[in-house]
């Protein structure tokens, strides 16, 4: 065949390609604001994202399971999801299109495929959606009301209906705060509307209206007066640790239960796939949801530990900069973190080592840790050197902690990189609370010691968690194929 024909075979092939994502895009969107069933590829989400992204994706997914993803076939299994009759759920196309190639003598066509994986969909019982109050409205509180709102679909599950701040409410404070969920100098745009209503002192997020309440303490808000009942209280301020602090949430008239985005003291500490099914949303009304380390490290550290048994080990963790350190020099509360964030790297304290043991308790005593705070804004890196009980090789280990990122308890907690060239903005906007650099983790020649290097979007792999457990704690979990 000459070069001419050869082009303009491969610009055909190219043009059919674009039309399919162009059908996947429609159909994936159309599942999800009519039948509240959410796509995702992988665990990545495809609900906003354009053709070139749904392409690339599909070529992730095929270097990670090492056989061909074709947006063909998962437009196919689309269309066969979309005929046939399921309740609300989050399904991964990649894993069924692999499947489906993995069993393709099994089956007589899609359909029967189809319905046979998700055959126990409709066994789940009915969910009755949470209404959700933000206490805070920093930079988590920010990443979770844009996601709660972005993922609204229906409103099948969680409700964003308010959110809580201290001081007045002025028309400006109100517009200022309105911008900055607009607006994100890390993240980028919010992709949907936000408007402010100064009479009602709300604004209006993509239509729906979320009231601004002012309030000093916990115990004087009465939530009901906004209509708002039984709600789940996500405090992220920071100002409130313990069981005792945290129980004046639920004084307030139309509270139910707490959530709070950093470690807690006398509360379950919990991080979602990990431990979070240790604890029953019936009887337990206060949960924290650890901090970002403990969430990007925990995952991987059950990994290791159930496959090869875990010694003892060091956690370095090399971290963004946070609002708690200073813009220039400074007094400072704590040591080093008074200097100057965007030009220092500061040696501070974690205690995420300790953590851990909160969520696994068998690694109690075996993990000293520290941390590095480094001049860049968001995106960290933890480094754990384990010394293990069996021996393994760096490529036995990437295989077991790739089948982890693919299927189990875990897939939504680990993401498998494979990529030689990662770096620090290429995690960011990373849903996943761990990114495993497979291509850089070191195994001793004697197989007893690891150097794993964890890459984590310390705000929105965080949020995303915190998301996980609000919806476990406030039992709107869909049905999901993972």
């Amino acid at each position: 065949m000459s070069p001419t024909k050869i082009y303009e075979k491969e610009l055909a092939f190219q043009a059919d390609r674009r039309k399919a994502t162009t059908e996947f895009i429609k159909i994936a969107s159309d599942l999800w604001y009519d039948k509240s069933i959410e796509i995702v590829l992988f665990k990545n989400q495809v609900i906003d994202k354009n053709v070139s992204d749904i392409i690339n994706l599909h070529e992730y997914a095929g270097e990670f399971v090492q056989k061909p993803i074709s947006i063909f076939d998962s437009v196919e299994i689309l269309r066969t999801i979309n005929d046939i009759h399921l309740p609300p759920s989050k399904l991964d196309i990649g894993k069924l299109t692999y499947e489906y190639h993995s069993e393709d003598n099994i089956y007589n066509d899609v359909k029967e495929f189809v319905i046979d994986k998700l055959k126990s969909a409709n066994s789940r019982e009915e969910i009755i959606p949470k209404n959700v109050v933000l206490y805070g409205f920093g930079r988590i509180g920010r990443l979770l009301a844009r996601e709660l709102m972005a993922k609204t679909g229906k409103g099948n599950q969680l409700r964003l209906r308010a959110i809580v701040t201290r001081g007045a409410i002025t028309p400006e404070i109100l517009e200022k705060r309105a911008n900055l969920l607009r607006t994100d100098s890390v993240h980028g745009q919010f992709m949907g509307t936000v408007d402010v209503d100064y009479k009602n002192k709300a604004m209006s997020i993509n239509g729906t209206t979320v009231h601004i309440i002012n309030a000093e303490c916990p115990e004087e808000i009465d939530y009901t007066q906004y209509g708002i009942t039984n709600a789940l209280i996500i405090d992220n301020t920071g100002a409130f640790r313990d069981k005792e602090a945290l129980s004046r949430h639920l004084k307030s008239k139309g509270s139910d239960q707490v959530l709070l985005t950093a470690p807690g003291k006398e509360i379950p500490n919990v991080v979602h796939g990990v431990n979070h099914t240790e604890f029953d949303p019936d009887t337990i009304k206060i949960f924290s949801a650890a901090s970002c380390t403990t969430n990007a490290i925990t995952p991987i550290l059950k990994v290791v530990d159930d496959s090869l048994g875990i010694k003892k080990g060091h956690i370095e963790t090399i971290h963004a900069y946070t609002n708690d350190q200073n813009l220039v020099d400074n007094m400072h509360g704590k040591y080093r973190r008074g200097r100057a964030a965007a030009l220092n790297m500061v040696i501070t304290e974690t205690g995420a080592g300790k953590a851990v043991a909160k969520a696994l308790p068998q690694l109690a005593g075996k993990l000293t840790s520290n941390a590095i705070r480094v001049p860049v804004p968001n995106g960290s890196l933890a480094i754990l050197n384990l010394e293990i009980i069996n021996k393994t090789s760096k490529a036995a280990l990437n295989t077991i902690v790739k089948k982890y990122a693919l299927e189990g308890d875990l897939v939504e907690q680990i993401k498998y990189s494979l990529s030689n060239e990662l770096v620090s903005t290429d995690i960011v906007g990373t849903s996943a609370p761990a990114i495993y650099d497979s291509t850089a983790t070191i195994v001793s020649e004697d197989g007893k010691n690891l150097v794993l290097y964890i890459w984590y979007d310390n705000e929105f792999g965080y949020s995303h968690q915190v998301i996980r457990l609000a919806k476990y704690i406030a039992k709107v979990r869909r049905y999901t194929y993972y």
